[in-house]
């Protein structure tokens, strides 16, 4: 078996026949920074790659005045597979939801006066979770609305940058930890699909990556558990949350994804789960694929490829790599049918 190290950086990987993966040098990638792009038809800000034009050699989406999505989409061989985390590989947004509760209710977490104990509905935190990417910019946002709460973590409610860090900072730390202990029990596996596209991709040749917005303590563990120790080490490029600046969707994730894996954006196929990872597949030019969840199903999804309950089992019915070897002319939509 190839020697892998797996970290924020991608592994090079160098194996033989038998080893289960094929070599790779890697191209020279020609990615650039990310700046913000504004659309004087739709008054709305989006991400693209500073230098480039929007109708030049990448994935590129537009809405029509009816709504209909129509994809615009240069030629380009698939050279990799990236997947989302949370909600993708695992329909993990409850479990996020009660390991929050818990750490409210742990440490006394109260924005009110009369002491109550925040508490997040399931209705409330399928809101936020389409609303705000990652842990801390979340209970940062709930926190910056409601005001800043009291809890045994301070003496006081924080007044200042530090103090309010520290309570984010810890409230985190154990809502992971809680959040683990729910995985490690072993009543949650991955969703339908997952594994098979994953197998299926690498013994096509492709390169295979997660890329993440959760704490990277809480992917790695994730991923261990569900798709097993080996898939995760032999991933050609692993990035969580923490290797960023700007959380999704901001696409900066997946813009050092692709110049970490030696591809260009628009060789590679992204499957997310929510609007806000589809705006940031999408902002780096890379294809994306929807796999949506009870949450995230009434989304709208402009841009994205494919939208699907799941991956499915089966490769005959359900995606396949080579379906995604190819580009449709318009998007593929399952809840037009349901």
């Amino acid at each position: 078996m190839a020697a892998l190290l797996v970290s924020s950086h991608c592994c090079s990987l160098q194996g033989g026949r038998g080893s289960g993966f094929s070599s790779w040098r890697p191209k020279q990638a020609t990615v650039r920074p990310c700046t913000q792009q504004h659309s004087q038809r739709s008054g709305k800000w989006g991400y693209g790659l500073a230098g480039r034009s929007l109708l030049g050699s990448r994935a590129l989406y537009h809405l029509s005045r009816s709504g209909q999505k129509a994809l615009h989409i240069c030629a380009a061989d698939l050279q990799a597979l990236i997947f989302d985390c949370d909600g993708v590989i695992i329909e993990s947004e409850d479990l996020h939801r009660r390991a929050y509760n818990a750490a409210f209710g742990h440490f006394q977490v109260s924005c009110t006066g009369g002491g109550e104990v925040v508490e997040w509905t399931e209705e409330f935190y399928d809101d936020l979770q389409n609303k705000v990417g990652g842990g801390k910019p979340k209970m940062r946002w709930y926190f910056g609305k409601n005001g800043w709460p009291s809890s045994t973590v301070l003496p006081a409610a924080p007044d200042t940058a530090e103090e309010q860090a520290a309570l984010i900072d810890t409230l985190q730390d154990w809502k992971t930890a809680k959040y683990q202990d729910l995985i490690a029990s072993g009543e949650v596996a991955p969703r339908d699909g997952v594994l098979r596209l994953m197998d299926e991709a690498r013994a096509a040749g492709l390169k295979v990556a997660v890329c993440s917005a959760a704490t990277k303590s809480s992917v790695i563990f994730v991923l261990e558990n569900l798709i097993g120790k080996g898939r995760f080490q032999g991933l050609d490029c692993f990035m969580a949350g923490d290797d960023v600046p700007e959380k999704k969707p901001h696409p900066s994730i997946y813009v050092i994804a692709a110049d970490k894996l030696g591809v260009q954006p628009d060789e590679c196929v992204v499957v997310e789960d929510s609007l806000i990872g589809l705006q940031a597949a999408l902002g780096a030019g890379m294809r994306c694929v929807i796999t949506y969840t009870t949450s995230t199903r009434s989304q709208e999804f402009p841009g994205a490829e494919r939208i699907v309950a799941s991956l499915g089992e089966d490769a005959a019915t359900g995606v396949a790599i080579k379906q995604l070897m190819k580009r449709p002319a318009e998007t593929q939509d399952d809840r037009v049918s349901r």
